[in-house]
């Protein structure tokens, strides 16, 4: 097991560029299984999950060719679907929760689909329905092998149909697709979960042949088509990957200028880091933070406590939370985090409460931090990352902790966030690997 060593209290500053959407890379190379042309993907995030998901679709047969850094061509055109019932295929599928995505265009163009109960992040209950109720809408059939803790989904056909999505489940929305656009007839999904990487992947589909409209909203239509063909397509930059920064520069930057952030899409993110009062300067497509002495919460127009709340798209990513948490900490004021989509995500907050944070943890859902406007430097310390946006959060408190902290377990940081020390020690910092 890999850990981090960082020397905290030393300012960072320079020019860093965000990588590749993990969220969407795992989503665009799953969609390569839909066609046997040739599908390359640009700007792939060098990280643990997607490289697993690339070796997966190797083992199952995908030919894959590395063009440049983060830039790779695809080809299913050969693939061995006996694999799949394969103890081998089982135990990766268990270790990777990016691959649930395959079940969508395995099942469009195959009509069958085997995943296993799929790993990632212990961040409390993350339910399939939503994915296997799509499906079933379809004129799929689902069964699980319990024994092998193994879902197989089989269809003759697949039928387009109007369906009301439980829950506007990212995933969920996009395995749905992925096995509409090889439906016969028409697919309405209402409660579709819109999120940039959707959007994404709906632009990426129908520049292989697909017909999907109303991209961008919750309402979308699909008229299934009979076949796919290759195409060319570049992931957009990992807004929380962005937003990290935004965090980090608050806490211990000397002016640090994001470069390529694809501004347009960050949605309410800026938003969120105000409200704590950080201030972000708008260059183009870059985010400049300047040095920060003081930032002070913001308070609603009644003079209530700041909430910072997650909601679906266009409301606020529950996958930084964490690090909004860590900001908060060192703020003037106080804030309520209500963190709605998972209840085991808040449990890395009494990490922080030994390093010296002030947080009340009310509940698994919500908690009260109480800022020190930089009056009290948090402790170094030892603590493990427990999932990927906790460690990175962890690992920013750390950035601007007194001391020497070590951070355990960061494979789980790995899984997120390229070369992220090297990228960081650019800047300033001084972290190492052991």
């Amino acid at each position: 097991m890999e850990s981090f060593i960082i020397e905290g209290g030393h300012q960072l500053q320079g020019t860093i560029t965000p990588q590749g959407a993990k969220n969407e890379a795992l989503e665009v190379i799953a969609a390569v299984l839909l066609t046997s042309d040739p599908v390359r993907i640009a700007n792939i995030p060098d990280i643990l999950d997607v490289n697993n998901l690339i070796r997966l679709l190797q083992d199952m047969g995908v030919k894959v060719t590395r063009n440049g850094k983060g830039d790779f061509t695809f080809q299913a055109d050969e693939l061995n679907l006996d694999f799949l019932a394969s103890d081998e295929y089982v135990r990766k599928c268990s270790a990777l929760r990016g691959s649930v995505l395959m079940m969508g265009p395995l099942l469009g163009r195959f009509g069958k689909a085997v995943v296993a109960e799929p790993g990632g992040d212990k961040i409390g209950r993350r339910r399939l329905d939503t994915h296997f109720l799509g499906f079933k809408n379809l004129g799929a059939a689902f069964n699980a092998d319990d024994e092998r803790h193994v879902y197989n989904i089989e269809a003759e056909k697949l039928h387009g149909t109007y369906m009301l999505l439980d829950e506007a489940s990212v995933t969920g929305t996009a395995n749905i697709i992925m096995a509409a656009v090889l439906a016969e007839g028409k697919t309405t999904i209402y409660n579709a979960a819109c999120e940039p990487y959707i959007q994404q992947l709906c632009t990426m589909l129908n520049a292989m042949g697909a017909k999907i409209t109303g991209i961008a909203s919750n309402l979308l239509y699909i008229d299934g088509v009979s076949e796919l063909h290759g195409t060319e397509h570049r992931i957009l930059p990992d807004m929380i990957e962005v937003g990290s920064f935004i965090g980090m520069a608050a806490m211990v930057g000397n002016g640090i200028r994001i470069k390529d952030c694809a501004v347009a899409q960050l949605g309410v993110i800026p938003d969120a880091f105000h409200r704590l009062g950080v201030k972000i300067d708008v260059d183009g497509d870059d985010l400049y933070i300047p040095h920060q002495p003081h930032y002070v919460v913001d308070s609603f127009l009644d003079g209530s406590i700041m909430t910072l709340a997650d909601a679906p798209w266009p409301g606020l990513t529950p996958d930084l939370l964490s690090v909004l948490i860590v900001v908060a900490t060192q703020a003037r004021g106080s804030v309520l985090v209500h963190q709605k989509m998972f209840e085991s995500r808040l449990f890395f907050v009494d990490k922080l409460i030994d390093m010296g944070a002030q947080i009340i943890l009310c509940d698994p859902h919500r908690c009260v931090i109480v800022g020190h406007d930089r009056n009290i430097q948090l402790r170094a310390g030892r603590m493990s990352s427990p999932d990927i946006r906790a460690g990175i959060a962890l690992l920013i408190a750390a950035l601007g902790a007194k001391g020497t902290s070590r951070i355990d377990n960061i494979a789980q940081i790995d899984r997120g966030y390229e070369d992220i020390e090297a990228r960081l020690n650019a800047l300033g910092a001084k972290i190492r690997r052991e």
